[in-house]
């Protein structure tokens, strides 16, 4: 599975309160959460994302609160994929069980804001299109990669059981 768009670049410790403030915690709505995604940290962030592009973080991405909502709003704004140092394991597991694709790299500091990046998972590899460069991941698991395709978790299940 291939991925490619323009990052979006954050720093260290970007929380779940910061990814979805909790007044927009009434919804479940992935494009209305999407529409505030970020934006107590970049107020124009949902404006300027457009469809497929990548957010690149430092270390502890979604740490804070057990907060569902927060990769939902993500991928509601068109983010296609989350790229960090390190996750908070909260996070990891919200981002799986809505088949939002995310990838540990040592490498983030090497990624600008702006730069047009392509994700293959199964490789394991990402390749920075403007600098030229390819920085190694670990590769997505093929189940993972199959939840993604389906939507999330509830998605990959009632496709797959409840025929």
């Amino acid at each position: 599975m291939i991925i490619k768009g323009k990052v979006h670049k954050f720093g260290d410790d970007v929380n779940t309160d910061d990814i979805i403030a909790a007044k927009y915690l009434v919804s479940t709505d992935a494009k209305e959460l999407g529409k505030h995604c970020l934006e107590s940290i970049k107020p124009d962030f949902a404006a300027k994302v457009k469809f497929g592009d990548i957010i690149v973080g430092g270390k502890n991405f979604g740490c804070g609160s057990s907060r569902e909502h927060a990769p939902l709003a993500i991928k509601g704004c068109g983010i296609s994929a989350v790229i960090a140092r390190s996750f908070a394991a909260i996070f990891f597991r919200n981002a799986i069980n809505i088949g939002l694709p995310f990838l540990e790299s040592e490498e983030v500091d090497k990624i600008s804001d702006g730069d047009e990046l392509e994700i293959d998972l199964n490789a394991g590899s990402i390749k920075n299109i403007t600098r030229d460069t390819v920085y190694k991941t670990q590769a997505f698991p093929g189940f993972l990669q199959e939840l993604v395709q389906a939507g999330g978790l509830m998605k990959y299940i009632r496709n797959r059981y409840c025929r």
